[in-house]
């Protein structure tokens, strides 16, 4: 099938659709502040979690840095959703909810974070280590910070989506990981979830190309055991089949002229644990 892209201009209504926004120069603008706010929080969250922390605490804190900062969560109130962020402990693959849940020493815990900031989304998530975290468990969580940057390298116009996703694939099962097919990357922007999904299996040279002014996250979960995921009875939080542990890193990323640039950047170089 071919695929549709469209020049975003500023006065175009708000709508999702098939075809992939090219963005202009208002755009990469309005991201770089939503990123650059989306980081700082996550930045902000590194003396908080810690043995003994709820995950309810760390969301409040998640809810006033994105208001403070002039924002809002864009998570609050989407599709029913009642937090400010999701939260994901050990075998939670992602969209782990908030709650009274203390954090234990040994955690991996992926903290997802998307303030919305004058109408443009800063879509990014982190590992945190928590106390003194076992070896398996900290390889993990390195190769998965691998596997994204590894995919963003392939984020340049001329490549197309497989390439991206290949080489995250590829990276992860050398290391005899699985990568979780039931979620994906997405095109964001004004939209919070929008076209192309950015899967993170795949082949060279396949998929939509990529053009510049494109925006999407690349956002790999990875398994010690097998890919192959399962949803709660609360309709968000999945959880992997065989109970192994999965990590998570996510950047929002625009496709320049030359290559990539990445909206979701650390400010303080804490770009992976430990902190």
């Amino acid at each position: 099938m071919m695929t549709e892209y469209v020049t975003v201009t500023a006065d175009m209504p708000l709508a999702r659709s098939h075809a992939i926004k090219l963005h202009g120069p208002e755009g990469f603008e309005g991201m770089r502040r939503a990123g650059r706010l989306a980081a700082e929080i996550l930045d902000a969250l590194v003396p908080h979690v810690v043995p003994g922390v709820t995950t309810q605490e760390l969301d409040d804190i998640v809810r006033k840095m994105a208001i403070d900062g002039g924002g809002v969560p864009a998570t609050l109130g989407y599709r029913g959703y009642t937090h400010s962020c999701c939260i994901s402990i050990n075998h939670v693959v992602c969209h782990g909810i908030p709650s009274d849940r203390a954090l234990k020493d040994g955690d991996i815990v992926n903290i997802d974070v998307t303030p919305l900031v004058d109408g443009w989304h800063g879509d990014t998530s982190r590992m945190f280590l928590v106390g003194d975290v076992p070896i398996k468990a900290r390889r993990l969580v390195d190769v998965t910070y691998e596997c994204l940057m590894l995919g963003i390298e392939q984020a340049k116009p001329g490549n197309h989506l497989g390439d991206i996703s290949h080489a995250i694939q590829r990276h992860a099962e050398k290391h005899r990981y699985g990568v979780v097919r039931d979620f994906c990357g997405h095109g964001v922007g004004r939209m919070f979830h929008d076209a192309p999904e950015v899967v993170h299996v795949g082949r060279p040279g396949t998929g939509p190309e990529l053009k510049p002014g494109m925006f999407f996250t690349i956002e790999p979960m990875i398994n010690t055991g097998r890919p192959d995921v399962k949803l709660l009875d609360d309709g968000w939080t999945a959880v992997t089949r065989d109970r192994s542990l999965s990590a998570q890193f996510e950047h929002s990323i625009g496709i320049t002229e030359t290559g990539c640039e990445i909206f979701t950047l650390s400010p303080k170089g804490l770009h992976q644990p430990p902190y």
